[in-house]
C-alpha cells in the first residue's frame, strides 16, 4: 500500500524549495507499513494537475499529501479547502504563464474540502511541539491549483483516497539568505522559518495521523 507525497521545484525568487527536498528525502520511507512515493511537480499551470493525476493513477495511493512553500508563514499550514481559481498574483509560473482570475474547471464546484483529517493533524503536530495551524486559504497559485484539481479528480473517479495540502515555511538557511539579499544588517525583516528536519517530521506525522483514521 503506497502513500504519495509531492513537492514543488524552486520558483520565483526562491532558489530552493523545502517541499522538493522533503519529497526526495522521504521517497521510499515507510510509515505504518506503507511506502512513501516522493515526487516533485513542475511549477507550471499547464502541466501540474495532469502530472498529479498521472501519479495518482500510477502509484494508486491510499493517501496523498501535496506540499509547497509559503514563504512568510510562521509554521506548518494544513489547508482546509481548495478553490476554483487560478491567479498568479505577482509571481508567474516557471513557464512565464500569468493567469488572472481564471477558473481551474469552468462550471465545476467553487471549492473542495481536503479529505485529510485536517484538524486532527494540526492538533497532533501542536501536541508534538511543531508549530502548526489550520489554514483556510491555500492562495490562488499552483498550491491551490493542485489541491483543488486533485480533489475534483478523486471525487469524479470515486476514489477512496485521502488527500490534502500542507504549506511549509522557509528553512532558516533560506531566511538568512533572503535577509542578506534584503540587507538585513540595515534593519530589513527576516522571514519566519523552521528547520528542514522539523518540517520533514511534520509530514511523517501527517501521514501517521491520516492512516490512523
Amino acid at each position: 500500500m503506497a502513500l504519495l507525497l509531492t513537492g514543488y521545484e524552486p520558483f520565483g525568487d526562491h532558489d530552493e524549495n523545502p517541499s522538493e527536498r522533503i519529497a526526495r528525502e522521504l521517497d521510499g520511507e515507510e510509515v505504518a507499513g506503507h511506502e512513501i512515493a516522493g515526487r516533485v511537480l513542475p511549477v507550471e499551470f499547464e502541466r501540474t494537475a495532469d502530472e498529479m493525476r498521472a501519479l495518482v493513477e500510477t502509484v494508486d495511493p491510499v493517501a496523498v499529501v501535496a506540499t509547497g512553500l509559503a514563504a512568510g508563514r510562521a509554521g506548518i499550514s494544513v489547508e482546509r479547502v481548495g478553490i476554483n481559481v487560478d491567479d498568479c498574483g505577482s509571481t508567474p509560473d516557471n513557464a512565464d504563464a500569468e493567469p488572472r482570475n481564471e477558473r481551474i474547471r469552468p462550471g465545476d464546484e467553487a471549492g473542495y474540502f481536503a479529505t485529510l483529517p485536517v484538524v486532527t493533524v494540526v492538533r497532533r503536530l501542536l501536541e508534538d511541539g511543531i508549530p502548526a495551524r489550520v489554514s483556510n486559504a491555500a492562495g490562488t497559485h499552483l498550491c491551490n491549483n493542485v489541491l483543488y484539481s486533485t480533489l475534483a479528480y478523486l471525487e469524479r473517479e470515486n476514489r477512496d483516497t485521502s488527500m490534502g495540502f500542507v504549506h511549509l515555511p522557509c528553512t532558516p538557511e533560506q531566511a538568512a539568505r533572503r535577509a542578506r539579499e534584503g540587507d538585513g544588517t540595515s534593519g530589513a525583516s527576516v522571514e519566519p522559518s523552521l528547520p528542514l528536519a522539523l518540517q520533514t517530521e511534520a509530514i511523517r506525522r501527517t501521514f501517521e495521523v491520516t492512516l490512523a483514521g
